[in-house]
């Protein structure tokens, strides 16, 4: 008669622990290590994130400061939630700025060079569906010598009323593609694309900041967190 299948033992060392819990683990550890290495810490808040211009953004501080950007309990446990499981005094208050968009940046370099580097820093790209216009475009009939003829059928599907004139794109009304203040479409979003029109700024925003002896909230940064929380909720 064959075992029944109930019956068999599990040898709980071959067991395998869930990544995302040890992902989870190993954020928490690295941040806990960078609360030792780094002398300050701050919550900060960000608009239109481009991953490609965060990593060059890390790159340039590697040798002085640390970026974290992980789900807002993973960072508020490393931190400490309260003056009773804070890593270091006064940590468990940069947690409850830990909302929306929200990631941690440790650093040894003074408070000016921080405050003048989230100042400064911007990256533009393209506007993404959904994303609010920042000024109206529109395309006045005519020829749209920038595009092939091999292009016309998408630019067609793309909302602009076109056609072929001896092999040239040509627009046959004038075309608003976007309105300032109201959202992109995704037809919109592509024509911009193909028309080289950015309008999405990547900014970072300070919301607050830690030391062994000090700590202190940015009311810009802080401002922003709020209007984007807002946003998320709408």
């Amino acid at each position: 008669m064959p075992k029944s299948k109930r019956n068999r033992a599990v040898t709980l060392s071959k067991t395998k622990k869930k990544p995302g819990l040890e992902r989870k683990g190993k954020v928490v550890t690295e941040i806990k290590d960078a609360i030792e290495r780094y002398s300050s810490a701050y919550v900060f808040t960000y608009n239109n994130m481009r991953n490609q211009k965060l990593k060059d953004l890390r790159d340039q501080l590697k040798s002085s400061s640390r970026i974290f950007l992980a789900g807002k309990k993973v960072m508020q446990i490393a931190l400490g939630r309260s003056a009773a499981d804070e890593a270091k005094s006064g940590l468990h208050k940069l947690s409850k700025f830990l909302q929306g968009n929200t990631g941690l940046l440790f650093s040894n370099l003074p408070r000016d060079d921080v405050e003048r580097l989230f100042q400064e820093f911007e990256g533009l790209d393209f506007a993404r569906t959904g994303s609010v216009a920042t000024k109206t475009v529109e395309l006045k009939e005519g020829p749209l010598e920038q595009f092939s003829h091999e292009m016309e059928p998408f630019i067609r599907k793309q909302g602009l009323p076109v056609r072929l004139n001896k092999g040239v794109v040509e627009l046959v009304a004038d075309h608003v593609v976007c309105e300032e203040g109201k959202p992109l479409s995704p037809q919109a979003a592509h024509t911009l694309r193909l028309l080289g029109v950015q309008m999405a700024t990547f900014r970072l925003y300070l919301v607050c900041r830690w030391t062994s002896d000090d700590f202190e909230v940015y009311k810009e940064g802080l401002a922003q967190l709020r209007v984007g929380e807002a946003d998320e909720s709408s």
